[in-house]
């Protein structure tokens, strides 16, 4: 592995821009999807927190595809040869909102390409950084962790949980199922099999179940926010997926705000209230 991460570094500095418009159609089916009864959204509409994500997706030809699900390895991102791949966190910034009818532009570049060996062999670790932008200039900065990793081998020791913290102020259960996973998927144009595919998750990749996506884990997290103070405007939203969350059981989305309410600690946990992703807002 050590000799292929100075290849794999070349792609370094590597940019690839988008362009997209921001449409209603998502917004009202993601609003359905997590079970919001939002007024209609119309032209102008402020486009909520995490929502770009329903926008600017990949769109690799049904022979472009590899065996996990996503676009074959190269093209922008690197060609990393471990086969799980994963969203492991990220770090945004609002400088202005996005609403709909606005034609936006994504320019992401390559930041950095690490490698470590952890306690079930090789990690690779790719830095993506985001800059969208409308008329109007520059509207969210985004730096964007995705963690590639070896195969499950029988006997890999399992990583310590960590106890999710026990003074929420706000707290949410959110019960899964096949729809809604398969609906986040439909809605990203995400062809991971690890979010639908229960053979394939846990023949070939070795989970127990299917793996809750973690952009949604996070787009819940900020929706307890929008549930409990729903003028909040986001300045900053920072997010660590911490341990895999499972469809096998409901968990939980937790939410604690500071003092003076500017300032919000969230997290999500599982059925047996280890810690699965720590996220902190900041509100304007």
């Amino acid at each position: 592995m050590h000799p292929m991460i100075a290849e794999l570094q070349k792609w370094q500095g590597r940019t690839e821009t988008l362009q997209d418009d921001i449409t209603a159609a998502p917004v009202r089916a993601l609003a359905a999807t997590l079970d919001r009864d939002d007024p209609l959204p119309v032209p102008g509409t402020v486009l909520p927190p995490l929502w770009h994500w329903l926008y600017f997706l990949p769109h690799h030809r049904h022979s472009e595809i590899g065996p996990d699900g996503h676009g074959k390895r190269g093209g922008f991102l690197p060609p990393v040869p471990l086969p799980r791949r994963m969203w492991a966190g990220g770090r945004l910034q609002w400088h202005a909102p996005l609403r709909l009818g606005d034609s936006v532009q994504r320019t992401s570049r390559i930041e950095s390409v690490s490698h470590k060996s952890g306690r079930t062999g090789d990690l690779v670790f790719v830095g993506v950084k985001h800059e969208i932008t409308n008329a109007q200039g520059l509207a969210i900065s985004e730096e964007h962790d995705i963690v590639y990793r070896a195969a499950a081998q029988p006997g890999d020791p399992a990583p310590p949980p960590a106890t999710a913290p026990h003074a929420a102020v706000w707290s949410r259960e959110i019960v899964l199922g096949d729809l809604l996973l398969f609906r986040y998927s439909a809605l990203t144009f995400n062809g991971h099999r690890i979010h639908y595919d229960r053979r394939y998750v846990t023949g070939v990749e070795g989970y127990p179940g299917l793996i809750v996506h973690g952009p949604l884990i996070a787009t819940l997290l900020v929706d307890l926010l929008r549930r409990q103070v729903p003028d909040a405007v986001l300045r900053t939203f920072n997010f660590k997926a911490v341990r895999p969350t499972f469809d096998l059981h409901p968990f939980r989305v937790n939410g604690r705000p500071s003092a003076d309410g500017k300032t919000i600690d969230l997290w999500a946990c599982d059925h047996e209230g280890w810690l699965t992703m720590q996220a902190t807002a900041t509100l304007n």
